[in-house]
């Protein structure tokens, strides 16, 4: 149904997205997740062309909508919106909300407007607020008369930018629980989201963007139990890393340790907690990695990471003379204190890592 070529968006010397390409077949729902400020809305908008691409292509249904002899207008009738703010007209009456398009664009007669859009709201749980104003209706009220004006319509595809962003905790669910239903019944739509378990369980691909672009693509299974990538591992793991080199064997212990022990206050560890990595972290410096350099003076990267998601912290020596054999070099006791406080320690050639 879409296809995207090379897409790129830059605002004057800010480049947002590099080299975009893709395809969305029928029936597909994919959502966008990254971080905020990858592009995700702005690819979104560039679709339909809210956003002007700076170059590449967009074919819809293998027509570009780039092109200068375009019809613009109709290929976006093939291509519904809801987005964040729900834009409804507060003057209008929700049922007339919905009739306006159709009225106005598809040329429809009122009553028959009338009738599909009282059919939608029925969909969506609302048939009973088609009299009442907007400012007379909840947030998640909203959003879901915002996507019953969108289905009026009768788009091909479906795109949401973040449609459950501006509303209360509370009003989510009945957001979500409408698209769940739409994708039931083989609806394609494109849907920028933040809300992990929704993504993981409505769609059946799902892009991850970084890097001005789409980062990672694959199934929510992918993605979400079995991420290749290293930053989408991050962002699904909830990932927090600290680093320090350690140049040689005189290095400031007590700066290290305070470093160490800030990270990890911020991720909430408690003392006894906190003190485990660090003697973890001793040990292994001294009597593995230093004892195992003899007199050499090589730079050793130290990674510490913490994953929120699985709850479960990683500890990364990598360096030039690293490798599996300093762990049977080290002092016998040094690694029984290790082995008694770590699930798991392996060493390859330039790392160390054991995870805690």
């Amino acid at each position: 149904m879409i296809k995207v070529e090379n897409l790129c968006k830059r605002y004057d010397d800010f480049s947002v997205l590099e080299n975009v390409s893709t395809e969305i077949h029928k029936g597909d729902v994919v959502s966008i997740i990254g971080p905020s400020g990858c592009g995700k809305s702005t690819f979104m908008r560039c679709l339909n062309l809210l956003e002007q691409p700076t170059s590449g292509r967009i074919l819809i249904e293998g027509q570009d909508i780039l092109d200068k002899k375009a019809d613009v207008n109709k290929l976006r009738l093939k291509m519904g919106m809801v987005f964040q703010s729900f834009n409804l007209f507060s003057h209008l009456m929700i049922i007339e909300n919905i009739m306006l398009g159709p009225v106005n664009l598809l040329k429809k007669s009122r009553q028959e407007a009338y009738d599909e859009g009282m059919k939608l709201l029925d969909m969506v749980g609302l048939a009973h607020k088609a009299l009442n104003y907007p400012d007379e209706l909840s947030g998640g009220q909203k959003q879901r008369v915002a996507i019953a004006r969108t289905l009026a319509m009768h788009p091909d595809i479906v795109l949401f930018d973040e449609p459950t962003s501006a509303l209360d905790p509370t009003m989510v669910s009945e957001v979500l629980a409408v698209i769940r239903k739409l994708a039931s019944q083989g609806m394609t739509m494109m849907i920028v989201t933040h809300e992990m378990n929704f993504a993981k369980n409505v769609s059946n691909r799902v892009f991850y963007m970084d890097e001005k672009g789409i980062y990672e693509d694959g199934t929510p299974q992918q993605i979400f139990e079995n991420p290749q990538k290293e930053k989408t591992k991050q962002f699904i793991y909830k990932i927090r890393t600290c680093n320090y080199t350690i140049e040689d064997k005189k290095f400031d212990l007590y700066a290290f340790n305070a470093e160490v022990e800030n990270f990890l206050k911020n991720q909430l560890f408690d003392e006894k907690r906190i003190n485990k990595v660090l003697l973890v972290c001793e040990e292994l410096i001294y009597n593995c990695i230093f004892k195992g350099f003899g007199d050499k003076s090589v730079p050793v990267e130290f990674t510490l990471q913490y994953s929120q998601q699985k709850d479960e912290t990683e500890i990364t020596f990598a360096g030039e003379l690293i490798n599996g054999s300093l762990i049977d070099k080290a002092d016998a006791m040094s690694m029984d204190i290790v082995r008694k406080s770590v699930n798991k320690i392996s060493g390859d050639d330039n790392k160390l890592t054991v995870s805690l």
